[in-house]
Order: structure tokens, then sequence, then C-alpha cells
């Protein structure tokens, strides 16, 4: 089965395709907004400083995720939905005070409080897909929503800064909190109330069952329950795991794109903006292919072969041809998504209702952190070491972690995973 018949899939069932539009519309004046706002604070105060800082106010949210994914547990997520996107508008609003160096603080402040948003809402998305969406469309649905998130980041930044040149920062701010009123209208009209949990999810959800109670429990106890559930499952942990790697490398590969571009490439930094866009190009088309191959193949060997592909995109940069450039940046895009698709899908599906919000906020947390660690160390290697080592290292790294990961498959007999229903806990 084809990408193409994978999204018509995938739109066919209201709930996910009204997610999927949900993130679409949002996603598309977040990521105009978080490019445009390092060029804004720069404009404004000179500092690369402050304007890198606003890259960490986007991410530091992700470190509280078991906190914040709690939330999704313990409320509705529809509402949750709705009235986050709402929220979330509403905060982006004051921004247009923002027009001197004396008022960047509030541009950080709010960067941090749409970030931890984010969590939230991503938390409640998660849940919500795998409570009252078939099975069998999970892996489209993640596929996809990868897709989407990718082909953002490909066209909102150019629209970004076209606004931001034309009209400044304020306009920037306000078309993000259109695009999260406007994804508060698409969750409004999803057709479900709750996020019931069946057996077989193949067949119509019953809509009307309310959202199971949180597990009683201290509140230290609840927000370590998603680290539970992954370290004490076969399935997730080795999937988590394998995604944190990975994203470690992929920060380390980050860091020294610039040196590359500089150091073995020859060519003028802006460049690196086309190895990035053909990265995206990757991300996208694996998107389209996830749920198709997540059919035919074990997660865990899906999730290797994508890692592998990856490591060896990074490797090949310690070469200079620019097709040699093209080529890695496309399998760079094309792996590091596996990884993460074939992590929350199985996350979705492992996990019982009462605990999914947080277990995939800290899955999400336990994935993404180690990128920003590895950017701060990447940063500071690339000064004192060859570019070509640290690519060739990470390369080398990314293929071990891939050949221990598809091991792991094979000693677990692993087969490609029933799309009828949740497979039986461990």
């Amino acid at each position: 089965m084809g990408g193409g018949s994978a999204v018509v899939r995938v739109l066919r069932d209201r709930t996910a395709g009204r997610c999927l539009a949900g993130v679409v519309v949002s996603g598309f004046g977040t990521s105009a907004l978080w490019l445009t706002a390092g060029i804004w604070a720069k404009s404004l105060t000179g500092s690369n400083s402050l304007a890198a800082l606003t890259v960490f106010a986007m991410w530091a949210p992700v470190l509280a995720g078991p906190a914040l994914g709690a939330l999704a547990d313990r409320m509705d997520r529809k509402v949750l939905l709705v009235r986050g996107n709402l929220v979330t508008a509403c905060l982006l609003v004051p921004l247009v005070l923002v027009d001197s160096g004396r008022t960047v603080w509030l541009l950080l402040a709010v960067l941090v409080l749409h970030g931890a948003s984010g969590v939230v809402l991503d938390a409640a998305e998660s849940a919500l897909v795998a409570g009252t969406v078939p099975a069998s469309l999970l892996a489209d649905f993640n596929g996809l929503r990868m897709t989407a998130n990718e082909g953002m980041k490909l066209v909102a930044p150019l629209a970004g800064a076209g606004l931001y040149v034309r009209f400044g920062g304020p306009a920037v701010a306000l078309l993000a909190a259109a695009g999260c009123a406007l994804a508060a209208l698409v969750f409004a009209r999803l057709p479900v109330r709750g996020t019931p949990r069946t057996p077989a999810r193949d067949s119509a959800p019953a809509p009307e069952l309310p959202t199971p109670p949180p597990p009683a429990g201290t509140w230290r106890d609840e927000l370590a329950a998603g680290l539970r559930r992954i370290r004490a499952s076969a399935v997730l942990r080795p999937l988590v795991t394998a995604g944190a790697a990975t994203m470690f490398l992929a920060g380390v590969n980050g860091a020294v794109t610039f040196a590359y571009v500089d150091e073995v490439l020859g060519r003028a930094p802006a460049y690196a903006g086309v190895l990035y866009a053909v990265q995206g190009a990757g991300s996208v088309a694996v998107g389209l292919l996830a749920g198709p191959l997540l059919r035919r193949l074990p997660e865990r060997l899906f999730a290797a072969g994508g890692i592998a592909v990856f490591a060896l995109g990074v490797g090949a940069r310690t070469v200079s041809p620019d097709a040699v450039a093209l080529g890695a940046s496309a399998a760079i895009g094309f792996g590091l998504p596996c990884v993460l698709i074939a992590a929350m899908t199985a996350v979705q599906r492992e996990t019982p209702d009462a605990v999914l919000g947080r277990t995939a906020a800290t899955a999400g947390s336990l994935m993404t952190a180690p990128n920003a660690v590895a950017l701060a160390l990447g940063a500071g290697l690339v000064a004192v070491a060859d570019v070509r080592v640290l690519t060739a290292a990470a390369g080398a790294a990314g293929v071990l972690a891939s050949i221990v990961l598809a091991a792991g498959a094979r000693r677990r007999g692993g087969a490609p995973v029933k799309c009828g229903g949740p497979s039986p806990q461990p």
C-alpha cells in the first residue's frame, strides 16, 4: 500500500483527518514564529546570545514533559486541545508590544509558555488519537503528522521571514495566534468526547464515554508513571532508548553543519539552507511511507533501518562533492524520523489510556532532551576537533545503535505488528 493510499485512509477517518488538519494550521504559524523569534531578538538587541536564547526558551519546557503530560491524563483531551489552543492564541497577542531591547524579556517569556503549551497539546493529541483512531491507522497518522510538521518547516519559515521583513515581528506573532485559534476551531469539531480505549479499535469507537480517571497515588507517583511504563516495557524501552541516542547524534550533526559547509564543502553559510531544505524533503517522504512500511516490518527493524540510513548520511559528510552532500542530507532527513515514528506509535499502542498522556510526554522528553544537550556539546567540540572526525564518529555510533536495535528485534523473533488491536502487554 503506497503513501497516497495512506493519506486517503487517514483523511477518511474523521478524527484522524481533523487532528491532522489541526496540526497543520497550528504548525504553520508556530514554525513561522519560532524561526522569526531569533531574528527578532537579534534585530532589537544586536545580541547573538539573546537570539540563541529564543531557541532554548522554546525547548526548555520539554524537560518538564512528564509533569505537563500528566495534564492530558487529568482532563478531557478534546476540551484540552480546544482550550489549550485558545489560551496559546491569547498568550501570543501581547507580543505586539515587543518593540525594543527592553521588551525582549516578554518575547522570551511567551516563548517558554508557548513551548510548555506545545508539550501539553502534543500529549493530549497523541492520547486522543490512540483512543479514538483505529489501530491500523496509527502508523499512517504518525507518519503523516511528521510529513505535516516537516512540510510546515519548509514553507512557514519563508512566509514568516517575508512577513517579518514587510511588517515586523508583531505580524508574525498574530499569524501564529491566528493559527492556534483556527486549530481550536478544528479540534472543537472532532467527532469525539473523551478518549475511550477499546480492545479492538478497527471498529467504530464509542465516542460518548468519558475519559477514565487518572490512577490513584501521590503527585510524584503520577508523574513517574510514564517513566515506569517505559522502563518496564520490553517494547517501549529499546525504542525510546534508541530514539534518545539517535537524537543525541542528530544534535551533534546539527551543531557541526555550518562548519561542514565551510570547511568541507567550501561554501558560504547560506548553503546550509539548501541542505536543510533537502533534509526536510527527505522527512516529508518518509512520513508518507511510514505507515505502509510499519505494516510490513516490525517496529524495531523499521527504526533500526532508519537509524542506519541516518548514520550513513552523517558519515558521508566526511567528503566534499556537492552531490554527496545533497544525498547525505536527504538520507539524514529520511532516516532520522523513523525511530521517532516507531516509538510514538508503540507508545500509543502499548500504553493504558489512564497514563497515556504522561507516557507520551515522557517519551518525547527522553528522546528530545539529548538533542539539546548535543547541540551545546557539539558547538564546543567543533571548535577543537576536525568536523570530519566528528561526523565519522557520529555516523559510526549511529550504525552501531542500529545494529544493536535490529539484533534485539531478531532475538525477540519480531514479526510485523498486527493492526487489529493492541499487542499483549509485557
